[in-house]
């Protein structure tokens, strides 16, 4: 397990106390520095190396989003995590480069997750380890805009996404929505989560999916749409059939026995 050292930012001392607490009795945490402005943050930034930053948004002088921004032309910059009473400012987090967005009253589930992140951006990228998950993945959510207002779309709502050029359509139970990501980095982040690429352009939840159909050499999976729509049929490319049905039938996250595919292999 990486051991962090961490700054908590926050202009609220009360909250600021909270948030250090919470960090300095997690294992992953070896050391928390803390901020109660923007300023204060930038001289224990020059002062120390720091892992990652916890910030609140709103702040006197130099907003959380401005510091983060400013952060972004560091050489190393650290990794950003908002913690914040707001739930509005979701997609400019995410523009900024956060790789989690956490409201208050936090939830030490909820920072639990924020730090097998940072640990998996730490490492470049790469998976934490099993010892640093949790048994089943937390609970996920994917900022949305939608006629100027944003909304944070549960991600087990979503029953496939589509590839749009350099942005995903999530079609989730109450719609569907555009969303600036691309597919490859939401295969890459919800593969653990029961999402499988059956397709260079679509990604499907396996819980979601009601069935296969084989005719020739072409296979098509079966999605549930929504609550009112019939289930929406997806093609799937000839290299990803043999692991979307052993998914299928193994993976951990399915509620129910996976349908065999009609027509056989």
């Amino acid at each position: 397990m990486t051991e962090l050292t961490v700054l908590a930012v926050d202009d609220e001392i009360p909250a600021l106390d909270e948030l250090t607490y919470l960090l300095d009795r997690h294992d992953a945490v070896t050391t928390v520095y803390k901020a109660s402005d923007a300023t204060e943050a930038l001289r224990e930034l020059a002062d120390h190396h720091i892992d990652a930053v916890f910030l609140d948004i709103s702040m006197p002088g130099l907003s959380g989003m401005e510091l983060a921004s400013v952060l972004a032309n560091y050489t190393a910059p650290p990794i950003i995590v908002f913690v914040t009473a707001h739930d509005d400012r979701a997609v400019e987090a995410f523009d900024v480069g956060a790789v989690d967005y956490l409201l208050k009253p936090l939830r030490s589930e909820r920072l639990d997750q924020a730090l097998v992140r940072i640990v998996a951006a730490l490492n470049n990228g790469a998976e934490p380890a099993a010892a640093t998950e949790p048994d089943e993945p937390a609970d996920d959510v994917i900022p949305v805009e939608l006629g100027g207002v944003t909304s944070l779309v549960q991600r087990d709502s979503i029953s496939w996404i589509e590839a749009v050029g350099d942005y995903a359509r999530l079609h989730t139970d109450t719609g569907s929505y555009l969303v600036r990501v691309t597919l490859s980095t939401l295969e890459s982040r919800w593969r653990r989560a029961g999402f499988a690429r059956v397709h260079r352009s679509y990604l499907v939840s396996l819980p979601m999916v009601v069935g296969l159909r084989s005719a020739g050499t072409t296979t098509m999976v079966r999605v549930r749409a929504n609550g009112r729509s019939p289930a929406v049929e997806l093609p799937v490319s000839r290299r990803q059939v043999r692991e979307l049905k052993d998914r299928l039938v193994r993976d951990p996250l399915r509620t129910f026995r996976a349908p065999r595919a009609e027509g056989g292999d």
